[in-house]
């Protein structure tokens, strides 16, 4: 195992303060432990097994960079809302006070809008006490933006309330900005850690195999499907068309018709589709109804963005602000039938915000208690640029600079071939 290829996040320093886990656990994760890395290649394209590429497993380390007594911890929350942040901000304070008994945990209202003076967002002290009952409420209590701010300003900020950990919590955006604040903590050569968890309720975070709040996702998605189903049995033509979270990647709405067989069409980014001709969705959406008399449509809030003009605008965080696909499809079928003459009854069912304002479900919570604790472990021990997350069934350490392009469905996969077979749609919805 010692000539693995072990892909170790950035660290501070060696550790010279022994860890109060000593009294509570035999098993400390030293970097011995790795998760294999295989999700770019096949494993039959590696010539022996010292070609295999690990992430370092993470977990408490037997020795720390930080002496306890003296380290502040400081905690953002960055971007859209997502079930689990909560659960996370409690999960790290809880083992920062309780666990590593630090000085203090601060928390920076407003993203990192909150680490720049002219804002005026005063950090707020988080403590066991005032945490402890949050995990059961949606949304964040130390609330979000986006957007970039400067990366000298944040440091400046750090330095002055000395903050030796930040924790930031948040998608591909807020982990870029992390990485820039390390940059600029290195130019001034201070012992500051930043560690990332990694938050998008899509689940496209590259290297990441499950991201926090997605099962919670799903699960409410289920409750809109079934409805949208009741809706399109009680109507003569009935179609219960649900828009779901997901700008360039379908797994929630992809998981979520796996989920619930009720599904008849699940459309998402990674699978382009016509809406008219012979072997456009028009037509098959035609022929289901001709034979079953209803039908629901799960689509992607980024499915069929190629079919409407493009708005040219981005978000404060860089984004492509995508058009309303679901209203257009709305309109494009109620229009398609009318022309012929045909009744149908459509239900339009929109539930992406009450979806990610959700508290988190059990399995989520458990896994954000698990990334609070990871995170804080690696905080500890001096490791920084990095973010903690789930893969191949591992909770490991990943370097920032390992983050790649989105993970997406591949239509080729089983999973997308699951969904083929589940809501017995053509493969092909082109007229090629």
């Amino acid at each position: 195992m010692s000539n693995l290829k072990i892909i170790r996040p950035e660290s501070l320093g060696e550790g010279s303060y022994h860890s109060p886990y000593a009294d509570i656990t035999h098993n400390f994760f030293n970097g011995a432990g790795v998760a294999i890395y295989n999700e770019l290649k096949d494993l039959q394209q590696y010539e022996k097994i010292d070609d295999i590429e690990c992430y370092e497993l993470a977990g408490a380390r037997e020795k720390l960079f930080f002496n306890p007594s003296e380290t502040t911890a400081g905690i953002v929350t960055c971007g859209g809302l997502c079930p689990g942040l909560n659960d996370v901000i409690r999960a790290i304070t809880f083992c920062c006070l309780e666990g590593y008994n630090i000085k203090r945990v601060l928390g920076f209202l407003y993203g990192y809008e909150g680490l720049v003076p002219r804002y005026y967002h005063q950090p707020v002290e988080l403590t066991c006490d005032g945490t402890d009952d949050i995990h059961e409420r949606g949304g964040t209590i130390l609330k979000s933006s986006r957007g970039y701010q400067p990366e000298s300003e944040i440091v400046n900020t750090l330095e002055h309330y000395g903050v030796d950990i930040l924790f930031t919590i948040g998608g591909d955006g807020t982990q870029r900005g992390a990485r820039d604040i390390v940059q600029e903590i290195k130019k001034r050569e201070k012992p500051i850690s930043v560690i990332g968890i990694p938050k998008t309720i899509d689940n496209d975070i590259s290297c990441i195999q499950r991201s926090f709040g997605f099962e919670t996702a799903v699960d409410e998605a289920w409750r809109v499907i079934n409805a949208a189903h009741a809706e399109s049995k009680a109507y003569r033509n009935g179609i219960g068309l649900v828009k779901l979270m997901g700008r360039n990647s379908g797994w929630i709405a992809t998981s979520s018709t796996l989920a619930n067989s009720n599904v008849n069409f699940c459309l998402i980014p990674e699978v382009p589709f016509e809406l008219g001709g012979e072997n456009g969705f028009l037509k098959h959406l035609e022929d289901r109804l001709d034979r079953r008399g209803h039908a629901v449509i799960v689509m992607a809030e980024g499915a069929g963005q190629d079919l409407v003009p493009d708005s040219g605008e981005t978000d404060k965080s860089g984004n492509r602000r995508l058009s309303d696909t679901g209203v257009f499809l709305q309109n494009a079928i109620e229009n398609h039938f009318g022309n012929k003459d045909k009744e149908v009854n459509l239900k339009y069912f929109d539930p992406s915000y009450s979806i990610r304002s959700q508290p988190a479900n059990a399995r989520d919570s458990e896994y954000c208690l698990v990334l609070g604790n990871g995170a804080v472990h690696a905080g500890m021990a001096g490791k920084t640029n990095m973010i903690v997350g789930l893969h191949q069934d591992k909770l490991v350490n990943i370097p920032i600079s390992q983050l790649g392009s989105r993970k997406v469905v591949n239509p080729d996969s089983w999973t997308w071939q699951a969904v083929l077979q589940a809501t017995h749609q053509p493969a092909n919805m082109n007229n090629d």
